[in-house]
């Protein structure tokens, strides 16, 4: 609303609407009935102004948002369950088959089994969604009883658990939806299709990479690290169900698709810190590693806007510089050069060594 309303100035309209005959004084029985319902109204006002902030999707937030992107198809993405994968053995240290849908505990969570890989060795699902499936590690304790089990270890990630989709995420998605229009098979398509699947967090799509009729997909997981070979196989799956190109899954009819994880390129960084006094060699070299961490985090989150990426000495010195204990940076390097790296299109930068020197 372009115009500002005051309780000063809707009373005034209100009161203007009484009689001149009528005493409209501070204080007058009109007056006093008057300013209760002005300041009423004053509130509704204020409250509209919101509500119409509520029917744009760009200013829109929660139940609203989800709602108005519903009408073109948009439907806010659920949290989704992490699956796992476990190691049995039994009391001679041997590998040791569980039943399918057997149940185990960690920490606060309970996962179930859902699926063999090999002997031993199970893919479970965590009952409860969201990244929380992600962080356990360790030793497995089964609900009920199993005969012969002596020991079990919940041990990678296959599939990682995301959660409900943000208001952002979504109004970023919806955008997306009615700006890059996606159909037959187009780059829009596959990538809409793609990442609305379990676990996927980024793809780039590369068409006719290996002549006509050919696309590549290349992954992040939902974590925006490397997809392991079992979300690759997932999604394959649902891409060209049997490995065919008879139009069954995601692909059209007679593309041939290729799904990879994205290739790695390992940073190695060397810094020279200057300490402040007062602080710890120990407690301040780990606050580094993970800012650099973080940094390098950010980095493969963008991968999938950008053809090539970087990793610039500037933004880690900033970084480092912003450590708690840190006094100064003097010189640093990325992969033993004091040059920014340029990682290529199908790559995604690792963290490797990180070498602290303190002057």
């Amino acid at each position: 609303m372009s115009e500002v309303i005051t309780f000063n100035a809707l009373l005034q309209r209100m009161l203007d609407r009484v009689p001149d005959t009528v005493d409209k004084r501070e204080g007058s029985i009109i007056y006093d009935a008057l300013a209760p319902a002005a300041a009423e109204l004053v509130q509704a006002y204020i409250e509209l102004e919101g509500y119409l902030d509520l029917v744009f999707v760009d200013t829109s937030a929660e139940s609203y948002l989800t709602r108005l992107c519903s009408q073109f198809g948009v439907d806010r993405q659920a949290a989704t369950y992490a699956v796992r994968k476990a190691s049995f053995k039994n009391g001679s240290n041997n590998p040791f088959n569980v039943p399918i849908g057997s149940r185990y505990t960690i920490d606060t969570l309970a996962y179930s089994v859902i699926e063999k890989i090999g002997e031993g060795i199970f893919q479970l699902r965590c009952e409860t969604a969201g990244t929380i499936g992600n962080t356990s590690f360790g030793k497995l304790i089964p609900v009920d009883y199993i005969e012969g089990l002596a020991s079990a270890e919940l041990e990678d990630v296959l599939i990682p658990g995301e959660e409900e989709e943000t208001d952002n995420q979504l109004k970023e998605r919806y955008f997306e939806y009615v700006r890059e229009p996606a159909f037959g098979g187009n780059m829009a398509d596959y990538k809409r299709k793609i990442k609305a699947l379990d676990g996927v967090g980024s793809v780039k799509v590369f068409p006719v990479w290996n002549g006509e009729g050919t696309v590549k997909l290349v992954l992040l997981d939902s974590e925006y690290n490397i997809p392991t070979s079992t979300l690759i196989a997932y999604v394959k799956d649902e891409v060209t169900p049997d490995n065919s190109e008879n139009g069954l899954g995601i692909a059209p009819i007679g593309h041939t698709v290729t799904v990879i994880g994205a290739g790695t390129t390992t940073i190695d960084v060397g810094i020279t810190v200057i300490l402040a006094n007062g602080y710890s060699q120990e407690v301040v070299t780990l606050a580094i590693k993970e800012t650099i961490g973080n940094y390098i985090r950010t980095i493969r989150e963008e991968w999938e806007k950008n053809d090539t990426l970087t990793v610039r000495l500037a933004h880690i010195d900033s970084r480092t510089l912003n450590v708690d204990g840190v006094l100064d940076v003097g010189t640093t390097t990325i992969n033993s050069t004091e040059n920014n790296v340029v990682i290529s299109a199908e790559n995604v930068p690792v963290l490797g060594e990180v070498v602290i020197n303190y002057a």
